[in-house]
């Protein structure tokens, strides 16, 4: 069986008006879930909130007191960068989001859960060890990865980002730790303008030219990702599950189609069931057309239940 992790709270972090990752991309995902009777396959879970201990194994001290500090309490926002603004629920849904993984984690290593899908926000993959940026503030897959390593003494996780957006945060947490294998695709010389020449040998990169379409994802996945993936075998598979390289989203140029995103996923459900006993805890990290992105998190989701 799936889970499904999320909580109302994440429905309450808000960024500013109009700012393009708000509450709606949560409610349009269960509205397209349950109208295509997906919920209704799920194992629907709230989380509880991470712990100090689990963020601070991805995360510097200076970085956990920066955002406990700059959690507003008597003001609308608090900005720490243009892009990325607390307000007063923002610090208890980055807990949960954070606390969504690690405990989807530990259900597919000690339940008899297959697989997991986390709806959370805020997202988490550009936060680096000591810089929320890029709409994150903890890095949940980071975080996750780290505890799977400390509590599970596994050897091997693969960490796969198909946001279009290079995962900057997650790979410079990982870069050189042999433990991880990270392979990603995202759009070149878009935000936040790097993964192009990767930081550690442990990272197989596909920086993706706009307008390239679908297949050149799919030649990326084949060509790049499998042969490392092949070599790796890996224990655990962790996914930043971006949906905003498609063709509908403005925040990106890759042209992306609903059927791209249910042929990658289909292809990391093969990958964690030849190698890892099917066991995916895959989170929600991009993806800003509101209806694009219900519609290929339900191919995503589909594709898990299917494994």
């Amino acid at each position: 069986m799936t889970a499904y992790y999320t909580h109302p709270t994440f429905l309450a972090h808000e960024m500013g008006p109009a700012h393009p990752e708000c509450p709606q991309r949560l409610a349009a995902i269960h509205d397209h879930l349950t109208r295509k009777g997906l919920m209704a396959l799920l194992d629907v879970r709230e989380p509880t909130e991470v712990s100090d201990a689990a963020i601070l194994r991805a995360h510097s001290v200076e970085h956990l007191d920066r955002l406990v500090a700059a959690s507003p309490t008597d003001r609308p926002y608090q900005g720490l960068d243009p892009d990325t603004t607390m307000n007063h629920h923002t610090l208890r849904a980055s807990y949960l989001a954070a606390g969504a993984v690690v405990g989807a984690v530990d259900a597919v290593l000690t339940e008899r859960q297959r697989n997991a899908f986390c709806a959370v926000r805020p997202p988490g993959h550009h936060a680096e060890r000591n810089t929320p940026m890029g709409f994150c503030f903890l890095n949940n897959i980071a975080i996750a990865a780290h505890h799977a390593l400390a509590e599970y003494e596994l050897k091997r996780i693969l960490i796969v980002d198909f946001d279009v957006h290079h995962g900057n945060g997650t790979e410079e947490i990982f870069a050189d730790d042999d433990r991880v294998l990270m392979v990603s695709t995202f759009e070149h010389a878009l935000y936040p303008f790097s993964g192009d020449i990767p930081l550690g040998n442990n990272m197989v990169n596909v920086p993706l030219a706009a307008y390239s379409d679908g297949q050149a994802m799919r030649r990326a996945v084949t060509e790049h990702w499998l042969p490392a993936i092949e070599r790796f075998r890996p224990e655990l598979v962790l996914i930043s599950a971006g949906f905003d390289a498609h063709r509908e989203d403005d925040l990106s140029h890759l042209m992306w189609s609903d059927l791209d995103y249910a042929w990658i996923s289909q292809q990391l459900v093969q990958i964690a069931t030849q190698h890892c006993n099917g066991r995916i805890v895959s989170s929600l990290e991009g993806g800003y057309a509101i209806q694009a992105l219900a519609r290929s998190v339900g191919h995503h989701v589909d594709a898990l239940l299917g494994g």
